[in-house]
């Protein structure tokens, strides 16, 4: 199996599914209207009854996991090079140091044009668990990646809460944040949208991602991605496909229940559901993901099904590229200072938008790839990545 690496270091089916991973993203996003919430108020019924199908296909589908793979392949993509400057006596941890900072750049673009919606900041502050952990062994990876994703932080506060019922979970002010970003968005000023979008916004994101779980599910996913990639599980042998066959039938088994209990206790009045029902809706997500990941990867191994997602090999190589330019896209068809769409775009027209920004970007990326090896701001990244070396 390590020869098949060497002799094909880049591994198919983990550009398709990055792929898919930006389009179920870019699907999302595009009926979020990219955390800017205004809808038609007059629809007639039979398109409202439409747009709420629209919303939860597309949601229950992707939302939350969508993001989920995106950051599984982070860590697998981490591997790849860590082990590429490991074969020549390198460590890769502090190159990584430097990318991640680069990486900090690109998240300020994208969330100039996407107010409070970025997740690569907090991938460049979730990837120092990455840093630490790069010279771990195999067991000891996989089980921190596993505390991580019980989420200990939800459970700690919720056990707090059942010793002294005064104990509550911290106000972050989430809720005012948001509502400003959203007021300044409104207004249609492009400098203040900009400025606002890089310093609120991304602040009022990542405070978000601590209420919503996010960070330890990111670090799991994370060291759970950089384990896969130890392991190898993406290279295409008979034990590797049984053991996503098990993965897929343990993870089907497992959501039903997960998600039943999720919805049980969102119920409940109090701390109940920001802490146990967090946990709870980051495990029927995490279930959900492995059952699209370890679905794609075994219907990769068909033809006919390599046929019909090729396109996303293409997409998924130029990921950075097409995550920030929906950004920008998406905010000039929807915000004030664009076209303004926003008002006249249901769930339903608005996923139409995205996907043909999709396809419109899938166009791009081939005829970019005729000519060159990387997408334009993986070019840069990887450059600048390697400033310095001899």
């Amino acid at each position: 199996m390590e020869q098949l690496l060497k002799k094909n270091p880049r591994i198919e089916v983990v550009d398709a599914l990055r792929g898919f991973a930006v389009m179920a993203i870019i699907l999302v996003h595009n009926l979020e209207h990219f955390i800017f919430p205004v809808y038609p108020t007059d629809s007639p019924t039979w398109l409202n009854v439409l747009d709420q199908g629209v919303f939860n296909a597309v949601f229950s589908l992707f939302a939350g996991k969508a993001y989920a793979i995106f950051a599984l392949l982070f860590g697998f993509t981490f591997y790849i090079q860590s082990n590429n400057q490991k074969r020549q006596g390198k460590d890769f941890g502090y190159r990584f140091l430097w990318r991640l900072v680069l990486l900090a750049g690109f998240a300020t673009l994208n969330a100039a044009f996407f107010p409070a919606g970025d997740v690569l900041l907090l991938f460049v502050v979730v990837g120092l668990v990455l840093f630490l952990t790069r010279n771990w062994s195999d067991k000891a990876i996989l089980v921190t990646s596993i505390i991580f994703l019980l989420q200990p932080v939800e459970w700690y506060h919720y056990v707090a809460n059942l010793i002294n019922s005064a104990h509550q979970l911290p106000d972050l002010k989430v809720g005012e944040m948001y509502a400003e970003v959203a007021a300044y968005t409104k207004a249609g000023n492009f400098g203040d949208f900009i400025w606002g979008n890089i310093t609120l916004g991304q602040k009022a994101s990542l405070l978000w991602a601590v209420n919503a779980g996010r960070f330890f599910q990111t670090a799991g996913l994370f060291l759970l991605g950089f384990y896969m990639g130890r392991k190898q599980l993406f290279v295409a042998s008979e034990q590797n496909l049984r053991l996503w066959v098990k993965i897929l039938i343990i993870s089907a088994v497992l959501f039903a229940p997960l998600y039943t209990l999720k919805e049980l206790i969102m119920g409940n009045e109090g701390i109940i559901p920001q802490t146990a029902g967090t946990a709870f809706d980051m495990w029927q997500k995490l279930a959900f993901t492995l059952v699209l990941v370890a679905s794609f990867v075994l219907l990769y191994q068909s033809e006919r099904f390599r046929k019909m997602v090729g396109n996303l090999r293409f997409y998924g190589k130029m990921s950075l590229t097409n995550y920030i330019t929906q950004s920008i896209i998406g905010a000039l068809i929807y915000f004030p200072f664009g076209l303004y769409l926003a008002p006249y775009c249901g769930y339903t027209i608005s996923l139409l938008i995205g996907i043909f920004t999709f396809f419109l970007q899938v166009r791009f990326c081939k005829w970019w790839l005729a000519g060159h090896k990387q997408g334009p701001l993986e070019r840069i990244w990887h450059q600048w990545t390697w400033l310095g070396r001899k």
